[in-house]
């Protein structure tokens, strides 16, 4: 021992404070405190989440707080899936850009049906014919304009590509 006490009374001490410390260790590994020793374990982790509970029977008994462990999850649900971050991600995303083209393809042709029935279903001959015209004829006009929209952004990546080579 490299260390060299000063007397007698200074080991004694230093022996008494060990006994203590390791009396205290025991303690909390024998788990006579349940809550107290969990706590001291995971490092004060533990400690929200459980209840001491002590019956009128003088038993202590350690519960769990289920309120504030489903608070905790669905809190962290929420910020992951609500966060500003991963529901621009998501928007940024392929199946996001899909799921929001099919939602508006979808609320177009709802929208433009719905106008079409109500015009169809109206006494006016001019409504009848436009409600006919949305049927039969927009779906060909749409058609169309999406055909040369596609020759024309073909053409202008071809003319970009050309011109970078």
């Amino acid at each position: 021992m490299a260390y060299q006490y000063e007397s007698l009374e200074e080991l004694r001490r230093k022996k008494a404070l060990l006994k203590k410390d390791i009396s205290e260790i025991e303690e909390l590994l024998t788990f006579e405190n349940t809550k107290e020793s969990l706590s001291v374990l995971t490092n004060g982790f533990t400690d929200k989440y459980l209840k001491e509970e002590i019956f009128p029977d003088g038993e202590k008994k350690v519960g769990i707080k289920t309120q504030e462990i489903l608070k905790e999850v669905s809190n962290n649900v929420k910020d992951s899936l609500l966060s500003r971050n991963s529901v621009l991600g998501f928007a940024k995303s392929s199946a996001g850009q899909n799921i929001v083209e099919n939602a508006l393809k979808i609320g177009i042709v709802t929208f433009v049906g719905n106008y079409a029935k109500n015009n169809l279903k109206n006494t006016s001959w001019k409504k009848k014919a436009i409600g006919l015209a949305l049927i039969y004829l927009a779906p060909i006009a749409l058609k169309y304009i999406r055909e040369n929209l596609e020759n024309y952004q073909k053409s202008k990546t071809t003319s970009s590509f050309e011109q970078l080579i």
